[in-house]
């Protein structure tokens, strides 16, 4: 079967201006151009348009969508694999939520007592998939994702004492990273602090602390603009500056 771009528009519920977007960008292109000028999309177009939407609903970006989906060893039936676990993934996070949600409403109207713990077992939970959806393949890829399950792990079992004083020494690493920034030095005693206090902090989820993967991770909030952001929010060098404070604090600085 075959559509134009207004029958494909209506079919797949996005926009024909989208529709001719993919085309100028290369993404999705038309089979065909009739005679009278119009795009006309196939079976094939319509299987891309699906996997193009999958990815987005994931949250990927389309420069990504477009370079996973032009390259050779790209597979559309283990695409729908990847994406069936994704989804379920998701499903499972909003289950989550929405239970939590469900005894929250229940709580209030006095039918069940709520722990504090499963009050926020459902938004550790989300902060662990946006921090994969963020960073999971480039984390991955550097410390294995058996760590990275294990530090998953460690964080949605944390009790909630444990994880206010992670978030509490995770506070104090900006404030003393901020003041040390002023003083210029990285090997300087503010510095140093916030290196360890950042060791701290990392401790809370790191199934085990190493010299060799602190400054791995310090080198990659330079190398990687998302980290570089993050830091670099208030006052810009301080990724630069922490990551030259961590390498003297573990010893790795060349």
């Amino acid at each position: 079967m075959e559509y134009t771009v207004q029958k494909l528009s209506s079919l797949a519920g996005v926009s024909t201006r989208t529709l001719r977007y993919y085309d100028e960008i290369g993404i999705l292109k038309p089979a065909r151009i009739n005679s009278s000028g119009y795009r006309i999309y196939g079976e094939t177009e319509v299987d891309r348009l699906q996997q193009i939407l999958f990815y987005k609903e994931l949250g990927v970006e389309l420069d990504t969508i477009k370079t996973i989906m032009s390259s050779p060893s790209f597979d559309g039936a283990t695409a729908l694999k990847e994406h069936r676990q994704k989804l379920l993934e998701k499903r499972e996070q909003l289950n989550i939520l929405i239970e939590n949600v469900d005894k929250t409403i229940a709580l209030r109207e006095g039918k069940v007592k709520m722990t504090n713990k499963e009050k926020f077992e459902g938004f550790k939970q989300k902060i662990v998939e946006d921090n994969e959806k963020k960073y999971g393949k480039e984390i991955r890829e550097k410390y294995g994702s058996d760590t990275i399950e294990k530090s998953n792990k460690m964080f949605k079992d944390m009790p909630e004492e444990k994880y206010e004083e992670m978030v509490r020494i995770g506070e104090e690493v900006e404030e003393v990273l901020a003041e040390a920034f002023k003083t210029g030095d990285p090997a300087g005693t503010l510095a140093q602090k916030a290196a360890e206090l950042h060791k701290q902090w990392l401790s809370f989820t790191w199934p085990q602390y190493s010299k060799e993967a602190h400054a791995g991770l310090a080198e990659m909030y330079v190398a990687d603009e998302r980290f570089t952001v993050y830091y670099d929010k208030k006052q810009p060098g301080t990724a630069q500056f922490l990551r030259d404070a961590i390498l003297i604090y573990t010893g790795m600085k060349k």
